[in-house]
């Protein structure tokens, strides 16, 4: 006797896939809601309560439908089919985003998306893969020295709206 699928077709707990244009909406509320969980103490309030997470996925809309080129990419982590975070990487091995929503975060989310960047780039050739991240935010250096990535020794200064500024500090691993 054959058992109903009453529960639907089986979903994997935890996945990583390329982002498509049905995840725009996703990808611009965990921007909105990680920037704002892990930058409020290094950014003017003003600009983290300005994001828009409609405007921030349209900002994402080129990236996922319309790469500049087939190695440009974004990625989502997900929760069974939610969206949970993303990561964007282009050719030369940066890593431009990797975000994971404040209320998923150290489930692996972020260690997946940064698993599976590494392995794009690392069949495309690229030598190290790279990132930059505001040097005061030490959760996200402590992640990523913890994934096997280092400061190469340079830095960056940001302008803020409002006249601050972020220092951000470049950190690497050879892949």
């Amino acid at each position: 006797m054959e058992t109903p699928d009453v529960l639907g077709p089986a979903t994997a707990d935890a996945s990583v896939r390329p982002a498509t244009a049905g995840d725009l909406a996703a990808i611009g509320a965990v921007h909105s809601r990680a920037w704002r969980s892990a930058y409020r103490p290094l950014l003017p309030a003003e600009v983290l309560d300005a994001l828009d997470a409609g405007q921030l996925a349209d900002a994402w809309r080129a990236a996922v439908t319309a790469p500049p080129s087939p190695r440009h990419r974004v990625l989502v982590a997900c929760a069974g089919p939610t969206v949970v975070g993303f990561a964007a990487s282009d050719p030369d091995g940066e890593v431009l985003a990797l975000l994971v929503d404040p209320a998923h975060q150290r489930r692996g989310h972020g260690s997946r998306l940064l698993n599976a960047v590494a392995g794009l780039l690392r069949e495309d050739g690229a030598p190290r893969l790279g990132t930059w991240t505001p040097q005061e935010d030490r959760p996200r250096i402590d992640f990523l020295v913890s994934a096997g990535l280092g400061p190469d020794g340079r830095r960056r200064t940001l302008r803020l709206p409002g006249g601050g500024t972020l220092t951000e500090t470049h950190l690497v691993a050879e892949l």
